[in-house]
């Protein structure tokens, strides 16, 4: 038999296990090292998928506040009315920008935890929808009434994608 270099007595391919001061191998201390890292993982998958359910949730509904704001907006906008603010519109524009701060969040959300690859991508446009596409459209809403409504279909589309996250997200696996 042929030795290696560096362990003059064994057998080429058989290696020494390095020891701890205690004389336990460095192989199990890393072993139950990694079960405690993946426990860890998995607690803060399952802390972070009851976040985003109730992340998705919490984006509904106030998805559904915003189109009350938006009707708010438009029935109360001849009256010159102010509700909170210098227009009638300012509550609709502020909900919309944290819906999009809210987007952003729950992705992360969704990418810690992990719950599919659609759900993660429907995340990913919700994201663009929000803090893209309806500050877009609604800025271009001012030259063409077109823009409003497709702003106002974004809306639902909106809505749509963050319904079926929600009772994707509330099925059993």
């Amino acid at each position: 038999m042929s030795e290696t270099p560096s362990t003059p007595g064994r057998p080429v391919g058989q290696r020494s296990r390095p020891s701890g001061a205690d004389g336990a191998t460095t192989a199990g201390v890393t072993a139950a090292a990694t079960r405690e890292t993946r426990r860890g993982a998995v607690t803060a998958r399952r802390v972070a998928l009851r976040l985003y359910r109730w992340g998705v949730l919490a984006f509904l509904l106030a998805g559904c506040a915003q189109v009350f704001l938006a009707g708010l907006g438009v029935f109360s906008f001849g009256d010159h009315d102010v509700a909170g603010g210098s227009s009638a519109f300012d509550a609709h524009r502020a909900l919309g920008f944290t819906l999009a701060g809210a987007a952003v969040l729950i992705l992360i959300l969704a990418l810690i935890a992990r719950p599919g690859v659609l759900p993660v991508v429907l995340c990913g446009v919700l994201v663009v929808q929000t803090s893209l596409l309806q500050s877009l459209l609604a800025g271009l809403a001012d030259n063409a009434a077109l823009f409003g409504g497709l702003h106002a279909l974004d809306g639902i589309l909106v809505l749509g994608i963050a319904g079926f996250l929600c009772a994707r997200a509330r099925r059993p696996r």
